[in-house]
């Protein structure tokens, strides 16, 4: 019996999905949740798991399509009972397939997913998951000399990719016996093209889009950041938690910065829902803080890092993404001393966060050092004034100026 593959519902506005890579090639013996392929919208990017156990025996959408809702990416046909799966130490095989011995021990072969039998694996080692699995196959990566950076030490995809580029940087530096590189003069100044990701189509629309629509505008503030430091030292806290907490109460103290433009005017949010950007390697994308407003400073951390994680490995749900009404970039996490971000359409206002870098300042006729940043807040002029702008951004750098932030950890 054959079960469907389907292009789910990744959000309420959300029509359509495209496939960027299937994680099994067809024909390979798959688990029920078993990650099958990568799937992009305007709003995600997150795998989609296998909804039965059995054979991917048909993949109807290939990679790069894009399709509307509903439509069926592939089948999975249930397993004949010759063929049935059998489990070797919590690890998938096919009962047909010869057993190897190396290096004295015994290793099942496990055919087109790559899996071996913990018989077989060194002890110790950490479980891989099938894209891993399957990219290291794809390029004749040896695994054991890649280096994890995962939890414990597990090997994640990235890692495969950074090894898979070195290799390719070390052959390009290869040389000649004669001392010359080995490649030509034309090859090394031939241009490069690479290919559009739908992720990267879709923020150059939404950012162009949200540049010819918004009349922006960008007003900068510099804040002590000196309090919060002695407030963090010690404890797991990162710079932005603080940044969202004052941030939602200077909200709370001008609603108009919660709100989008319409035809009819301007709409006010009530509920204050943070988008916090995140970089990938592909794109970005925007998680949601939802009532930011409601919460401490430790539970905004502990979400902000839960959120991250989640949209870095694919495995944000889509309502995630969806419902921010005001956004926070820390540009400053790469060094970044001051940017003048875009608003995140249809939001009227984003907050860009630059490096904290101690600085001397002059406090009361006497210099001083401190841990300064800049604050730069991009607005759309149609809905807000600078009056208004600036007298929010002295409100934000009041709330991260103060010193009692203990009582709100």
């Amino acid at each position: 019996m054959a079960t469907d593959i389907i292009m789910p519902q990744l959000g309420e506005s959300i029509a359509e999905g495209t496939v960027v890579k299937w994680l099994i090639p067809a024909g390979s013996i798959v688990e029920r949740d078993q990650p099958l392929l990568e799937v992009e919208t305007e709003k995600v990017a997150l795998e989609i798991p296998s909804p039965a156990a059995g054979r991917l025996s048909e993949i109807l959408v290939k990679e790069g399509e894009t399709v509307p809702v509903g439509t069926v990416l592939g089948r999975i046909d249930g397993v004949p009972v010759t063929d049935v799966i059998n489990r070797v130490g919590g690890v998938v095989v096919r009962p047909m397939e010869p057993v190897a011995k190396q290096g004295g021990k015994e290793r099942v072969a496990t055919g087109e997913t790559g899996q071996r039998s913990e018989a077989g694996a060194e002890e110790g080692a950490m479980p891989l998951s099938p894209a891993v699995r399957h990219l290291a196959k794809q390029h004749g990566v040896d695994l054991s000399q890649v280096k994890g950076t995962g939890a414990g030490g597990r090997i994640t995809k990235k890692d495969v990719e950074d090894f898979i580029a070195h290799c390719r940087t070390e052959a390009a530096q290869t040389v000649s016996p004669a001392g010359r590189p080995a490649v030509t003069n034309e090859e090394e100044t031939a241009d490069e093209i690479v290919p559009l990701t739908p992720m990267r189509k879709i923020i150059a629309e939404r950012m162009v889009n949200s540049r010819r629509t918004a009349a922006h505008v960008t007003t900068v503030f510099e804040a002590d950041f000196s309090a919060i430091a002695a407030c963090r030292k010690d404890r797991p806290l990162t710079y932005l938690p603080f940044v969202v907490h004052a941030v939602a109460r200077a909200i709370r103290a001008f609603p108009i910065m919660n709100s989008s433009w319409s035809d009819e005017g301007i709409v006010i949010k009530r509920a204050i829902h943070i988008g916090i950007a995140t970089a990938l390697e592909e794109g970005l994308l925007v998680p949601v803080v939802r009532h930011a407003d409601r919460k401490s400073v430790t539970h905004l951390a502990q979400e902000i890092a839960d959120l991250a994680e989640r949209a870095r490995s694919k495995r944000l749900n889509p309502d995630e993404v969806l419902g921010g009404t005001f956004s926070i970039t820390n540009h400053g996490g790469f060094g970044s001393l001051l940017s003048t971000p875009i608003i995140h359409h249809p939001q009227i206002a984003i907050l860009g966060v630059g490096a904290v870098q101690k600085r001397p300042v002059v406090i009361h006729d006497a210099i001083a050092i401190r841990s300064m940043a800049y604050l730069s807040l991009s607005f759309d002029h149609r809905v807000i004034d600078g009056a208004t702008a600036d007298r929010f951004m002295a409100k934000v750098k009041d709330a991260i100026e103060q010193s009692d932030w203990e009582r709100n950890l």
